[in-house]
């Protein structure tokens, strides 16, 4: 695709209230009236430009909404607090009791815990499949499927999702096609490819500084609306609001996003040819060897690369803690889990941010004890990283030492 999102983020145009070059922050919890009547026609939504409380709009949120729509060319976007946030009033806000929900069997921890230990009790129902099985996703429709839920790149195991394929699918049943963004910003649009709504945690990529915990739903202005609607408004009536300095903050870090995805995906390629070539079992987007890579080629921005996510996989839980300290230590990055820091993050998902997910279906989708999961930092000398990790590898025999071939 020759479509080039950050240009939509560079074209936008804010002025602070003195001039600024920074929109001003509106710090302010509530928003003062000149008249009765407009207070209550705010109350009715009838009263556009007018803030009512900070848990509905403020200028802050709403200027860094438009900035993420702009990016994942949406009508408009409504920040909150968490990603979860985002998640749980989205899926929230489209089903009722007695509805269905099709998922992503490899979705983040939280959110498989969400649909398949909250969600019942509010008698909504989830089926987890293969989501890159077209087949299999169409297969487990029923007449109360409302959703069909997936991530652009899933986590931890990076398998793909052909979007436009699901696309057609939801179409041809009258569904929603939600999809999770946060591991692909940039790289993947989306809503060009036929999603209906289109999520983030803004805490990783889209921040990029380890810093904030916030989300966002990127949609029509029909389904916003419905989000923000004082009477049965998931988002507004659970209250997942940003806070405004923090909306300020995370605005101007998305202002470099699309530089930071260029050194994240680079960096990551680079470790992950080198990984494979080593004779680890590496899983990358953009390699080859990566039974998705053709259709996230298909899929990509090209410019913005294929992530800054990889895996490789040392057998054990016991090698693979060892390796992580041992990288901490020599100060390649951080044994922590997020993504999106301008230093290296590693964990082991199966013990971690993917715990919530039984051992059994842990093992079904490939899940195992020894994979780890790296967030490939920002390093301006990816080569020198490179030759610690192997280091690192070959020391604890992750790696054995090759020998050294005499030139004739």
């Amino acid at each position: 695709m020759s479509f080039k999102p950050a240009n939509n983020i560079q074209d936008l145009q804010y002025f602070g209230e003195f001039g600024g070059v920074n929109p001003s922050i509106s710090d302010s919890s509530t928003y003062t009236f000149l008249s009765a009547k407009t207070m209550f026609d705010t109350f009715e939504g009838n009263a556009d430009g007018c803030y009512l409380y900070s848990r509905h709009s403020s200028p802050s949120n709403l200027y860094l909404g438009e900035a993420l729509a702009a990016m994942e060319v949406t009508e408009t976007a409504n920040v909150t607090s968490s990603g979860m946030g985002a998640i749980t009033s989205v899926i929230l806000q489209l089903c009722s009791a007695g509805d269905h929900v099709i998922s992503s069997r490899t979705i983040y921890g939280g959110t498989y815990a969400f649909l398949k230990n909250f969600t019942p009790k509010l008698k909504i129902e989830t089926s987890f499949v293969d989501i890159t099985n077209l087949e299999t996703v169409e297969a487990s429709i029923t007449k109360d499927t409302k959703i069909i839920y997936c991530e652009s790149v899933s986590n931890p195991l990076l398998e793909i999702a052909d979007i436009k394929g699901l696309s057609d699918i939801a179409k041809r049943h009258n569904l929603k096609l939600v999809v999770d963004n946060t591991f692909s910003p940039l790289s993947i649009s989306p809503t060009v490819l036929g999603a209906d709504v289109v999520i983030h945690s803004l805490t990783k990529f889209i921040n990029g500084s380890s810093d904030t915990v916030g989300g966002v739903v990127c949609g029509t202005q029909e389904f916003i609306n419905e989000l923000r609607n004082v009477n049965d408004g998931a988002s507004m009536l659970l209250g997942v609001t940003m806070d405004s300095l923090r909306a300020a903050s995370v605005l101007k870090n998305l202002r470099t996003l699309h530089i930071r995805m260029q050194q994240h995906s680079k960096n990551a390629l680079y470790l992950a040819e080198k990984f494979e070539a080593d004779g680890l079992k590496t899983v990358y987007p953009g390699l080859e060897s990566h039974p998705s890579h053709d259709l996230f080629r298909k899929m990509m921005n090209t410019e913005y690369g294929f992530g800054g996510l990889l895996t490789i996989d040392v057998g054990s839980l016991e090698l693979a803690n060892e390796l992580m300290e041992m990288m901490q230590e020599r100060n390649l990055g951080y044994l922590a889990v997020s993504l999106g820091f301008y230093k290296t993050l590693f964990s082991a998902p199966g013990t971690s941010t993917s715990s919530e997910i039984p051992e059994e279906e842990q093992y079904e989708m490939g899940l195992t004890d020894g994979l780890i999961r790296f967030s490939i930092g920002l390093d301006a000398d990816i080569e020198r990283t490179y030759k610690t990790m192997k280091s690192c590898m070959t020391e604890l025999g992750v790696l054995m030492p090759k020998k050294e071939t005499q030139l004739a």
